[in-house]
């Protein structure tokens, strides 16, 4: 893992502005230089860490898929923590101690920064408010509600898996992470809205599924492209007429089922009959907390956009780099489908009880250590942060959390290891609150999927990994499949 603290600086220094002649009546040059001064004031912040030099225009990371490799590096080369430069705006102090992990997780004084920009929902607020919906929503996440999902993700899941048997058939290399996140989005839709999008089937003409892409990619954009992260910028840009255009889509979509929904449960007839028939979603206890404790439309909008966002992207690529893992490690891969043959299809679609995929489940926590869904957690600084070893974050600060052994996992050799050493999900109070929903999801998956097929790696095609909101490849991840000997 890797914690990285963000000041939102330019890196100028003063021997690369004086070594270029500009007029000295010239204001713009003159703005420049003062703004470069203000700058490098602030970057005194990061005087107690020592670290490797950065191009003043690109930084420190070149997203060519070298990244996570030269980052590595430099952490055996700079103990505990070291600053890290991304373009010409920010400035990242990347932590890479469990002591240090827990001293930011573990504060109240670190609130989340909002790369999003989807809706102030339960992952960006702050304060009393993240604390209302928070103790709201918790129930929501119970395992007796999240029981009857279970199904609903290997419908989504068979879906998927039936479209797959054509390069079973051929042993054709495929690419896993747009299919697998088309999968989690239809999956998220049944369970937060119980909404049957048919994405998987009509992914390129449903508006709301282009719409939920588009600003899946413009988000990763904005956080990563000078000079995106200036709001007017952004808005004057076509990215940002784009970005506003899909959000338009998929906020009406998102009120209209809300007022559907509400329409519907407004009559008490109703409402009996719509809970006999289905099982109770994420937005029926959104609406009834709304009842009962006044949540605001908007409200409701932006957590069920936030459950979406969030829940359909990560999971989607925890999903597809535990699949490429297993592919890469047959004998792996083998021991945990003769641990999934062993359950028959009710334990599989209607339970995954952990305890009886011990292997499976200890192989889904590696490939969570190796490849981390989320690289990176943005926290802001409102106090100074001291550490461990004296070293201290002033307040104003903001905090980014950025051999195959499965065994290392085993409940002995766990019991060694810091708590915080582990966190796929983030920890603290402000930790995943949907991280049961997304575990029982990939135990879904990766159990169907093996039972039915067998994964092969493509040496053709080296996933060259990316570290941006979630972890991405730069040139997708490819592998290749044939049917389990039992299958015709």
């Amino acid at each position: 893992f890797s914690i990285m603290i963000i000041s939102s600086l330019c890196v100028f220094s003063d021997s690369q502005f004086e070594s270029t002649t500009r007029p000295k009546d010239n204001e713009l040059w003159k703005s420049v230089n003062i703004l470069a001064r203000q700058l490098k004031k602030k970057m005194r912040a990061f005087e107690q860490f020592p670290g490797p030099p950065g191009n003043w225009l690109f930084g420190h990371l070149r997203q060519d898929g070298t990244d996570f490799s030269i980052i590595t590096k430099w952490g055996e080369q700079y103990p505990y923590a070291f600053p890290l430069q991304f373009g010409p705006t920010s400035i990242y102090l990347t932590i890479h101690h469990s002591s240090y992990l827990k001293t930011v997780l573990a504060s109240a004084g670190a609130n989340v920064l909002d790369h999003l920009s989807v809706g102030e929902g339960l992952l960006v607020s702050a304060g009393q408010k993240w604390f209302r919906h928070r103790r709201l929503l918790t129930p929501g996440f119970h395992y007796d509600i999240l029981k009857p999902y279970v199904k609903l993700m290997a419908d989504s899941a068979n879906i998927m898996l039936d479209k797959w048997e054509t390069y079973a058939k051929t042993e054709q290399s495929f690419e896993l992470f747009q299919q697998v996140s088309l999968m989690t989005l239809d999956s998220i839709m049944k369970c937060a809205f119980s909404y049957n999008s048919n994405c998987q089937t009509e992914s390129g003409t449903n508006p709301y599924i282009k719409a939920v892409f588009e600003l899946c990619y413009l988000v990763h954009l904005r956080w990563r492209w000078f000079p995106y992260p200036s709001e007017t910028i952004f808005h004057l840009s076509p990215h940002g007429y784009r970005y506003r255009k899909a959000c338009k889509i998929a906020h009406s979509h998102t009120e209209e089922v809300i007022r559907k929904r509400k329409e519907a449960l407004s009559k008490e007839k109703e409402q009996d009959i719509l809970l006999k028939r289905r099982n109770l979603d994420f937005l029926d206890i959104l609406l009834c907390t709304q009842q009962q404790q006044g949540l605001s439309d908007e409200a409701i909008r932006a957590e069920v956009d936030t459950f979406m966002f969030e829940g359909h992207d990560t999971t989607a690529s925890g999903i597809s780099w535990i699949l490429y893992n297993m592919a890469c490690y047959p004998e792996h891969q083998q021991k945990c489908r003769e641990e999934i043959q062993e359950m028959n299809y009710y334990d599989i679609t209607y339970t995954i009880d952990l305890s009886k995929i011990p292997y499976t489940t200890m192989c889904i926590k590696e490939s969570l250590r190796l490849y981390l869904p989320v690289p990176g957690l943005a926290r802001k600084l409102t106090k100074p942060m001291t550490f461990f070893d004296g070293r201290t974050i002033p307040e104003g600060r903001a905090v980014h959390i950025s051999v195959f052994d499965p065994l290392r996992f085993l409940p002995e050799n766990t019991a060694k290891r810091p708590p915080h050493a582990f966190v796929p999900f983030s920890a603290g109070p402000r930790n995943c609150i949907g991280q049961n929903f997304a575990m029982n999801e990939i135990k879904v998956v990766v159990a169907m999927t093996l039972k039915k097929y067998v994964l092969i790696k493509d040496p053709e095609h080296t996933p060259k990994m990316v570290p941006q909101i979630i972890l991405r490849s730069l040139n997708g991840i490819y592998i290749k499949i044939r049917f389990v000997k039992n299958e015709p």
